[in-house]
């Protein structure tokens, strides 16, 4: 497959982008600054550097003409505040889908939150980015031309992956590597039958691959 990451210098997307081309697929990642295209492409992907802020909808239905799958994997990051939330964590993922969308790739899966809620209360900067990715889903979900499946990662770790998981549509908080979020997201693209699926995904004794049979029904 050719598959087309947003955010693909982030920390679980450069995990994904070396486990997708170690699996022999062809894989773009999206970037802000020129300066990113070196470690991407010794993740084995293709640097595409298009700011997502400022993208058109034409621009970014470019990239992605020609694919068979989208993942929207980018962050306003930590440091951000809460306007930054909604340009990216936001936008950025309604912009991503509405691209799948135009240029007709169906399968699209998204790496959001525990938590995420577009109704979610509060006003610190938290809040902003969980009821961000919470209104970006609701937009994902709404689409029916999109194959579409969205992950819930717990909190998020740098420890290294067990491949051990567990994977429901509702698994209480805990934490997660991002090494096993990334094997996720690879296994969760060669099963389609994910699609219309949220999960949420935190450590647990189930590997990867026998967690996404059981959640697809197989």
């Amino acid at each position: 497959m050719r598959i087309v990451i947003a955010g693909g210098h982030g920390r679980i997307a450069l995990r994904l982008e070396r486990l997708l081309t170690a699996g022999g697929h062809e894989v773009a990642g999206i970037i802000r600054k020129m300066e990113q295209s070196d470690t991407v492409r010794e993740a084995g992907a293709e640097p595409v550097v298009l700011d997502m802020e400022s993208a058109s909808l034409e621009m970014v239905a470019a990239v992605l003409q020609g694919a068979d799958a989208a993942v929207f994997a980018a962050g306003a990051g930590p440091g951000s505040g809460a306007a930054r939330k909604e340009t990216v964590d936001r936008d950025a993922a309604v912009l991503f889908a509405d691209a799948a969308e135009r240029a007709g790739v169906r399968r699209f899966v998204v790496v959001s939150s525990m938590g995420a809620d577009a109704a979610h209360e509060g006003d610190e900067v938290f809040d902003a980015y969980l009821r961000a990715k919470g209104a970006a889903d609701e937009h994902v979900r709404a689409k029916a031309a999109l194959d579409w499946t969205i992950l819930r990662p717990g909190m998020l770790t740098d420890d290294a992956g067990t491949g051990l998981v567990r994977l429901e549509a509702s698994t209480g908080r805990g934490p997660i590597p991002r090494d096993d979020v990334a094997a996720l997201l690879a296994e969760l693209l060669d099963t389609p039958a994910t699609a219309g699926l949220t999960l949420e995904a935190v450590s647990g004794d189930t590997p990867v691959s026998v967690a996404v049979r059981s959640v697809a029904g197989n």
